[in-house]
């Protein structure tokens, strides 16, 4: 993986479940090697309470464990999210699971043990389906978020700060279903409290940087893209 893959894992959340304390130790020394942000749980249901505080980006999992297994592991996130990138850990034993974690739009298998060259594979994906790709906001606007820009008509580009940037590919992958405040201030203020002050200014000045605005307000709720 080359060094500009690498950095874009930096800012990106990771949590690694396996019950095995050994094997789980040496997965996780492997991961901080790419990502700043890595949690680790030895069973589901601790995995579950850690996905809810922490709404890593990516899970990566085993699926035999005690408590709650990968299966219904699974179950219970993509209740919640459809986006989070789900990587599952399995043995050839594992087999009669598979059909069920195919449906519940598993993104890849990795068989065990894990070694780089697998994890490398799996990684350069993510990046370049979150990182290197052109999505259309608009007819007339595209977001690069490789180089957070906009880019309207294919003749004006508008750079974006990383925030505004995140918050455009969020409306965009949530299509017609309302970003709320809740969601915005989890995924974009993180740790920090989002004031109403605060997420009103950064509207504001995110609109004064399109070209058309594509911010539609869903009063009391929050904000879906205006595709039209």
């Amino acid at each position: 993986m080359d060094s500009s893959m690498m950095e874009k894992l930096k800012d990106v959340s990771i949590l690694c479940v396996e019950d095995e304390s050994g094997i789980r130790n040496s997965v996780v020394e492997t991961l901080k090697y790419y990502f700043n942000e890595v949690h680790e749980a030895k069973n589901g249901e601790e995995a579950y309470d850690l996905y809810l505080e922490y709404k890593p980006k990516i899970v990566l999992s085993d699926i035999d464990m005690p408590k709650l297994n990968g299966v219904d592991l699974v179950k219970k996130i993509r209740e919640k999210d459809s986006a989070v990138m789900i990587i599952m850990l399995t043995a050839y034993s594992n087999e009669e699971y598979l059909i069920d974690l195919i449906n519940l739009n598993i993104n890849q298998f990795i068989l065990k043990p894990l070694n780089l060259k697998k994890l490398n594979v799996v990684l350069e994906k993510y990046v370049s389906a979150h990182f290197d790709e052109e999505i259309f906001l608009h007819k007339s606007i595209k977001l690069d978020l490789s180089k957070r820009q906009l880019i309207y008509n294919n003749t004006e580009f508008i750079d974006l700060r990383k925030r505004e940037a995140d918050f455009l590919n969020i409306l965009y992958s949530n299509g017609q279903k309302i970003t709320t405040y809740e969601e915005i201030e989890e995924e974009l203020w993180q740790d920090k409290y989002m004031t109403t002050h605060a997420l009103k200014s950064f509207i504001k000045e995110l609109r004064g940087k399109l070209p058309i605005n594509i911010i539609k307000n869903v009063p009391q709720m929050g904000y879906i893209l205006d595709r039209d």
